[in-house]
């Protein structure tokens, strides 16, 4: 049996969104490619910054699915964001997706990806139970 134990020291800030560390005990790790706002045939969805983040946050739950996991395994995620857009669209698509399941994370704005009509790339890091 795996458990995630979520670390919000005092000291540092808290946020709803995410938590400061995660610490994972027992279980499998899963560890999930970077996941684009792809449908099941490889085509981009859309050329909006928040229809890409909701279809790759569902693609990293596919992964997550098909091994046996879901968002409360998560340890941890790295969001990659295309520098230049308003992130604001990918936040709220962020949390309709995710839902209220937070987790250590690093959000980071890139010059951009290997296919140019990519705006986000997402990967994962979960303990399967």
């Amino acid at each position: 049996m795996s458990s995630l134990t979520h670390l919000n020291p005092a000291a540092l800030h808290t946020n709803p969104a995410f938590c400061q560390g995660v610490r994972v005990d027992g279980g499998s790790l899963v560890v999930v490619g970077g996941q684009n706002g792809t449908d099941a045939t490889g085509a981009v969805v859309s050329d909006d910054l928040g229809e890409q983040t909701a279809q790759a946050f569902r693609n990293v739950l596919a992964v997550l699915a098909e091994a046996g996991a879901d968002q409360s395994h998560v340890a941890k995620l790295t969001v990659h964001l295309k520098a230049g857009g308003d992130v604001t669209a990918g936040y709220r698509a962020a949390g309709e997706v995710w839902g209220p399941h937070p987790t250590a994370i690093t959000v980071l704005q890139v010059a951009g990806f290997a296919r140019p009509d990519v705006l986000v790339e997402i990967d994962a890091l979960a303990v399967a139970p």
